[in-house]
């Protein structure tokens, strides 16, 4: 297809089928065709990722772990392995930008791309998005699926149409690459029901069936004055606009992170002060690293407290510096920590960085007097920068804070290490 309105089609999506699992797989050939569930084990634990094979059996991301296995208990259940698909997805990164620079990363194996600028090169659209899925497929052995529309909200919505299907007797190939051409994109989104639009959650939803809404259609239907009145101004005018087709949000390469931080939900509730502490100590610690990692700093210090009773608290502190060093950061949420009354039992702790901003930010500040003699921020900036390099050259649990260290070794705190679960040892255990 060639000519203008091929050329609309600027917009794609691509999405990895069943990524975690897919790249286990790919690891381990034999869970080829098996129902594999990647994701947190035990009572808390939930699901990540899942082949096909489980999902014909009702599996689904976000699952507890323990209703999946009761769905599937043939399922092969792997521990998550976040680095592994990291690393994945940088490589899918690679080859998305060699396409385009224009790349707006979700998640670790989902994104968008303009190819506005590809055309002469790559051809149109549905080419590119065909172009994109072979190499990424040849280069990482995975499967993807890609939707390409003029914007976002229907490039996504069609990569999801392009995917595989669960079925009993094993998964249904999808097309991998649908287009949704401008003269049929209303025809394409009004059918789907109202749900697949951005902002429409269970609260939404509900609200909109109380007025007869059950299709993206139907939605469209609704006079735009009634919606501000059900779902208040802001909410009422975007469903009104994307039920109609019309979504002008840009692809975003170079979105800026708010925040940078890790929580983690224990296998038990933890009524110790003094192992709550260590856990600050260690998340801390790993905030500090990804700020360095990323040359940025923060100046608001968050702890986050979640209870037994799923009641959740968050307590915050701004400091007059930005601040990327372990010590720092564990100090001012230590203090935070000394605020919470943690004897009902604490299920999850997070400490997290915002406000951020660059590191040569911070490096610009006018001195005071009291940097003469050399502040203890500075002392240890040039301790985080040995910490740092040690780290690269011997592995992140060659060296850490001496309250971490047990007797098998240091306990870092890894990205993703429980993004899906607790740790099956308890907290502050080591």
């Amino acid at each position: 297809m060639t000519g203008p309105e091929a050329e609309a089609l600027d917009i794609l999506h691509l999405d990895m089928d069943a990524f975690y699992a897919a790249v286990e797989t790919l690891a381990d050939p034999t869970l080829a065709g098996r129902p594999v569930i990647v994701g947190g084990s035990g009572s808390r634990g939930v699901v990540a990722s899942c082949s096909y094979e489980a999902r014909a059996y009702g599996v689904r991301s976000a699952m507890p772990s323990v209703q999946a296995s009761r769905l599937c208990p043939t399922a092969v259940f792997l521990s998550a392995r976040f680095d592994a698909y990291a690393a994945v997805s940088r490589q899918l990164h690679e080859v998305l930008r060699s396409f385009t620079p224009l790349v707006e990363g979700i998640g670790l194996d989902e994104a968008f791309l303009d190819v506005r600028g590809a055309h002469r090169l790559f051809g149109t659209g549905p080419e590119i998005g065909r172009a994109v899925r072979e190499r990424v497929h040849g280069e990482l052995g995975l499967w993807s699926s890609v939707g390409v529309a003029r914007s976002k909200l229907l490039a996504k919505l069609a990569s999801r149409a392009a995917k595989p299907t669960a079925t009993p007797t094993g998964p249904r190939p999808g097309v991998g690459v649908v287009a949704v051409e401008p003269a049929a994109e209303l025809g394409f989104l009004h059918p789907l029901p109202v749900s697949a639009l951005w902002g429409v959650g269970p609260v939404t939803a509900a609200r909109l069936t109380r007025l007869g809404v059950s299709t993206v259609g139907d939605l469209a239907a609704v006079p735009v004055e009634t919606l501000v009145v059900t779902l208040g101004q802001a909410v009422g005018r975007q469903l009104h606009e994307l039920a109609s087709g019309r979504d002008t949000r840009p692809v975003e390469p170079d979105r800026d992170v708010k925040s940078i931080g890790h929580e983690e939900t224990y296998a038990h509730d933890d009524h110790d002060v003094t192992s709550l502490r260590r856990q600050v100590v260690r998340m801390a610690d790993a905030v500090g690293a990804r700020l360095r990692g990323s040359a940025k700093q923060g100046r608001t210090v968050t702890l986050k407290v979640r209870f037994g009773d799923m009641s959740t608290i968050t307590r915050s502190h701004t400091v007059a510096d930005p601040v990327d060093q372990g010590p720092v950061i564990a100090g001012v949420a230590a203090e935070l920590l000394g605020g919470v009354d943690v004897r009902p039992g604490v299920r999850l702790l997070g400490v997290s960085v915002s406000g951020l901003t660059g590191a040569s930010d911070r490096e610009a500040r006018q001195l005071s007097f009291g940097d003469l003699d050399g502040p203890s921020d500075r002392r240890g900036g040039a301790a985080s920068e040995a910490l740092d390099a040690v780290r690269a050259r011997f592995g992140t649990e060659a060296v850490g804070p001496a309250s971490l260290a047990g007797p098998e070794g240091i306990d870092v705190k890894r990205q993703g290490d429980t993004q899906w679960g607790p740790r099956s040892a308890e907290p502050g255990s080591g």
